[in-house]
Formats: structure tokens, sequence, C-alpha cells
């Protein structure tokens, strides 16, 4: 009988997936041809962060058999229209959505569907606003409005600058011995904030294009590193839109802070808070204590509309 193993995908190129044992050993893998058949619906029946099984052939190469349950994963909707999600990491302590206000800036429905995504698996988020060392007086108000907006609703905001490494020790602290998520648009700076973190990783940086102030893909594939204080960081290429995967309307409500905390004051139980008399939460947003735009970006998500990126008016 042929003997398993077990290990942590650290690097997962779609075909190929990197797996790091116990003993620190780092074996090449590929999938066995029935693991794909297995009703999987997303166009990466593994990811990032997964624990798996596997048996060594005579090539050296491994054979993923099993998948290990996951404590929780993240995934938005593929752009491969055979399948329905595609997996960005499993097994996640914290995620940091990183934000730029510069060039690029960051779409407000972007970060509203990333935390929807994370909301449904419970995952603790940290908004990490980078580039600050770049914000005209304008960027540094929007920033703070933005705070205004997202910490109450008990999601941790820091603001750093990875060129001038301005709070990365802050950063640290929230980071170590934790299996830590990066995603954004590409040219927020993903890849400059990990050589902060661990500068001898000597991650690809890309230049902004100053035709479109959008950032160019310097991450091909997921891929996870040890941190030098301990714990993981994984990196994944920067995402254009966020499409989150397939909810029913009625549950949307339930990743929103604001609105969850809210619906049971409505008069149907099964509210949408968008037509409906005597709801709770569209008071909630004509007396303002619901911030407008994330009620907007309520709303895009319900009707699966695109992201709306030019409605930067917050309250």
């Amino acid at each position: 009988m042929t003997e398993e193993h077990k290990g942590l995908i650290i690097k997962s190129t779609g075909k190929e997936y990197w797996v790091e044992t116990n003993d620190n050993k780092i074996i090449k893998c590929v999938l066995r041809g029935n693991f794909r058949t297995k009703n999987i619906k997303s166009t990466n029946p593994i990811a990032v962060g997964d624990i798996v099984a596997f048996s060594m052939g005579k090539d050296n190469m491994g054979s993923i058999t099993n998948i290990l349950p996951r404590k929780n994963y993240i995934c938005r909707k593929s752009i491969n229209l055979s399948k329905t999600t595609h997996i960005i990491a499993a097994n996640i302590d914290i995620a940091f959505l990183v934000v730029s206000l510069t060039e690029p800036r960051t779409p407000l429905g972007f970060i509203d569907r990333f935390l929807v995504a994370a909301e449904a698996f419970r995952i603790p988020i940290c908004i990490l606003f980078n580039k600050n060392d770049l914000y005209s007086h304008q960027e540094t108000q929007m920033e703070e409005n933005l705070k205004s907006i997202y910490q109450p609703l008990n999601y941790q905001c820091l603001s750093i600058s990875a060129l001038k490494n301005q709070n990365i020790d802050q950063l640290i602290a929230l980071m170590k011995h934790k299996t830590c998520l990066f995603c954004g648009q590409s040219g927020v700076g993903k890849s400059s904030i990990i050589n902060c973190l661990a500068p001898n990783l000597q991650l690809k940086t890309g230049a902004i294009s100053n035709y479109n102030q959008k950032g160019r893909h310097t991450t091909t594939f997921a891929q996870m590193f040890h941190l030098p204080f301990g714990g993981y960081i994984v990196d994944t290429p920067g995402i254009k839109e966020f499409g989150l995967i397939e909810y029913k309307k009625e549950e949307i409500g339930h990743y929103f802070p604001e609105i969850l905390a809210l619906m049971q004051n409505c008069k149907f139980n099964n509210c949408t808070h968008t037509h409906e008399p005597h709801c709770a939460v569209k008071q909630a947003v004509e007396n303002q204590e619901i911030t407008k735009s994330r009620y907007n970006n309520y709303l895009s998500i319900i009707n699966n509309e695109d992201i709306n990126i030019s409605d930067w008016q917050l309250k």
C-alpha cells in the first residue's frame, strides 16, 4: 500500500501544487485524475492554505489524494463560465484588504464586495490603507471618512506607507504567528508591503500605468510565504473586480453588520430592504444611520450589478 503524507499547499499554478511538509520539505504535486470529478464547482479544487494528503511517485512527484476539511476559505465569482467560483485561499486567520486612494483609487464597491465575501465565512478583516505618503489633503480626508464608516462596524483600519516604512510595526503586531491573506486590486502595493515585512523575498513590484492609473499585475498566481516574525502571508494576483458568488437576496443583508443589526425590526421576515413598507434598514438610511455608499453597494450586490466606481459620495 502506498504511504500517504500530509502537507500545506504553499503555491498553486492551477495545474501544479507545491506542498510543504511538517519537516519543511517542499514537494511538487499534481492532482490525481479522479480528484477533479467529485462535483467540484470551483475553477481550483485546491487552494493555497489547504492541508492535503498526498502519495509519492517514482519520479519524486507527489499525487494529491485528498483535501482535509477547511476552517474557512474566501472565494469570488470565476471568470470561467463553466465553473461558479474561484477559491482565493483557505484556512485564513486574518484577511488584509489593501486599499489605495491614489494611483489607483480602489472603488468603494470593491471594498464592500470583499467584506461580504469575508463576512460569509467570519474571517477577521483589516482594511489596509497604503500609499499615505502620496495623499493630498483631500485624500487624507477621504481616508478619515472611510475609517469613520468601517471602524464602527468592527473592521480594523490601518494607514501605512510601504515606501516610507510607516506604521509597518503596527501591521506586524496584527500578523504575528497568523496565516494572513493579502488581497486587493492591481497596483495597490501588495508586493511592496510584503517586501517591507519580509525583505528576503524580494517580490517583483510594478509601476502604475500613466494612461489609466491601473496597476500592472506582478503576482501571477497565489503563493504563501513564511514570515520572519512567525506565521505565513498569502500573496494573491491583483483582482480587477471582485465578483461575488450567488447568494439569495435575503442572505446578503446578513453580511452587512449594520443591516444585520436592524433587520429584526423590519415588518417582514424576508425583507430585502428595497421596496417593502416599514423597513427599518431603509429608515436608517434616511436617518443617515447607515451610510449611503454602503446601502448603494448592498443594492448593487442584490441586483447583481457591476461595481459603480464613479460614486464617491460617502455619506
